[in-house]
């Protein structure tokens, strides 16, 4: 088979098995979400054209190994009646992960679902020099590990303090897991050190009297890889605190990559090789 078709077929989601003209079919699922119906139609191609299984992949997506070369085209047409389509491979964006947010979890800070659904509806598939990975996790409990992600999108919140609400009941101080609340029990004083908060909202959640509240965010992270290589991404901005502003640096941040990036250079590399200040320079210019 023409090496072309086999970069045609990654492209939309059929990867090359080590068995002769069989791929296994990997699907966009948005967040790790899928609908039952979606689920009961994956089983079904997973009978009919596959081995009777699929595998759950490390980003939250279903692949359905063994689809033969000729059965490509009848796998997607039975995929389309469910809604449902391949997800992208090679060099370009990926399908958004996202854990369940504030809707679902007691942690979460933000809204995730939506968000990445959005996110995967602009990006999505962008060709870009490298494969593009944008992981969204509601709280700092970090359960989708957003630091791992070329882009990587956390929940957090900034807390305030309202001396007449609060009885120095050391709760507060308690959870915080930053050191960031000092409280003087016998003279009624609280310290709170805003160069030591990680914006976990934990203070504001645990609050009996509701002394604290606060300004529910986004924390990003630029450049983190889990390979080969493995690399942290970075915190490059203050809290960002509206979705406009957000779309502003990832759009900042994906045109960046496509404009200064190598071909087969993942972003770290890039950041690594003209600098991260010069991305921080640019988004810098996008949030004022």
């Amino acid at each position: 088979m023409d090496e072309l078709i086999y970069k045609e077929l990654k492209k939309g989601g059929f990867m090359r098995q080590v068995q002769n003209e069989k791929f296994s079919l990997r699907l966009r699922s948005v967040g790790g979400q899928i609908n039952a119906n979606q689920l009961q139609k994956v089983s079904e191609i997973a009978d009919k054209y596959g081995q009777g299984y699929i595998h759950l992949t490390s980003r939250q997506g279903i692949e359905i190994p063994f689809i033969d070369f000729k059965d490509i085209n009848s796998v997607k047409a039975e995929l389309a009646t469910v809604n449902l389509e391949p997800g992208a491979c090679g060099p370009r964006v990926r399908t958004i992960t996202a854990c369940q947010g504030n809707a679902i979890c007691g942690s979460g800070l933000i809204e995730t679902s939506n968000l990445a659904k959005e996110l995967d509806e602009k990006y999505f598939a962008k060709d870009l020099p490298h494969k593009f990975k944008i992981g969204i996790t509601g709280c700092r409990n970090n359960c989708l590990k957003a630091e791992e992600n070329d882009l990587g999108i956390k929940g957090g919140l900034k807390p305030k303090w309202d001396t007449n609400s609060c009885t120095y009941c050391g709760v507060c101080k308690a959870v915080c897991p930053a050191t960031a609340i000092e409280i003087n029990k016998e003279t009624n004083e609280l310290k709170f050190d805003e160069n030591k908060c990680i914006y976990c909202g934990k203070c504001v959640k645990s609050c009996p009297t509701d002394a604290w509240n606060g300004e529910i965010g986004y924390i990003i992270s630029f450049g983190g890889l889990f390979g080969n290589n493995i690399a942290s991404g970075k915190s490059l901005l203050p809290l960002i605190t509206d979705k406009e502003t957000l779309f502003k640096v990832v759009d900042t941040t994906v045109e960046f990559f496509k404009e200064n990036g190598n071909a087969s250079e993942r972003f770290k590399f890039t950041l690594d090789r003209v600098g991260i200040d010069k991305l921080k320079a640019k988004l810098e210019g996008v949030i004022k």
